[in-house]
């Protein structure tokens, strides 16, 4: 399901000349759609957090495909770096084993 999504989020980027758009300013909206989702989480708003979320997934996959890169690639990369991982949750945040 989320590679259709991701290919149909690339189309319409690509049907707006997205693809071809400076990676600067999809950073810049990035930040944008980030602090939505804080403000959404520090206000307790489940559908902005929601809606925030799936903003930061869509503005990731147009980065990606400016930078040439494959969004579902670049997360089975980070999977691949913390899905051995081990270390322990400290204070609501886990802190990897390198780390403690």
């Amino acid at each position: 399901m989320i590679t259709e999504l991701t290919a149909r989020i690339e189309e319409w980027a690509r049907e707006r000349g997205l693809d071809t758009a400076s990676p600067d300013k999809q950073m810049l909206k990035l930040g944008e759609e980030y602090g939505e989702l804080c403000q959404g989480l520090a206000k307790n708003r489940p559908d902005q957090v929601k809606d925030s979320i799936g903003d930061i997934y869509v503005v990731l996959t147009i980065l990606s495909l400016q930078l040439g890169l494959d969004i579902e690639d670049c997360v089975m990369h980070a999977y691949g770096e913390i899905k051995d991982r081990k270390g322990k949750m400290i204070d609501g945040i886990f802190v990897k084993e390198a780390d403690l």
